[in-house]
């Protein structure tokens, strides 16, 4: 393939993945500059009302079962995927939509909050990760695509020689300024 036909298909596939990708980059640069201009996202919490005897082992491989059954018990219909928590808390997940969070109190009850979240905090939990699952993937496959399309961007201006130079400048001055403020 002679380097013309290379440069079309690189730019062919650079546009598309850009343009596929355009709505990720928008959810992490809204969520994440909102998040770095100081405008806080907002959780609108209930308290729900569990029996005084209600237990949740919250170290057991049979929590999310437990989270189910009890949730069912009180009527509350909430979707979830999977459960996150650690030994002394619990919370449904994905939490980019309404999710309930359970926590250990001080004299050993279970209490638990219904949280229903606003758009921006939504969009900043899928920045974090905590969608759902299939979304998570959909970031991989993102993280993935973006480095090709840098790394295929970066060809392009290399196999063209009018380019050359400055994508290399470009290159070079991009590199030291991250590595510059990653270290200030």
């Amino acid at each position: 393939m002679n380097t013309l036909k290379l440069r079309r298909l690189l730019i062919t596939l650079h546009l598309w993945i850009a343009g596929l990708l355009a709505p990720a980059f928008l959810i992490v640069a809204i969520s994440g500059g909102l998040d770095m201009a100081g405008v806080e996202p907002s959780v609108r919490q209930t308290p729900l009302a569990l029996p005084a005897d209600t237990r949740l082992d919250f170290g057991s491989d049979e929590i999310e079962q437990q989270v189910r059954d009890l949730l069912d018990a009180q009527d509350v219909d909430i979707d979830f995927e999977y459960i996150r928590g650690s030994n002394s808390w619990a919370m449904t997940r994905p939490t980019t939509r309404t999710f309930v969070r359970f926590e250990r109190g001080h004299q050993g009850n279970i209490e638990a909050t219904i949280n229903r979240p606003n758009l921006q905090y939504a969009l900043m939990e899928l920045h974090k990760g905590h969608g759902p699952r299939i979304y998570r993937l959909y970031q991989v496959a993102v993280a993935l695509a973006l480095f090709l399309a840098v790394i295929g961007g970066v060809a392009v201006g290399l196999l063209a020689r009018n380019y050359r130079k400055q994508t290399l400048i470009a290159t070079v001055f991009g590199t030291l300024l991250a590595a510059g403020l990653a270290i200030l």
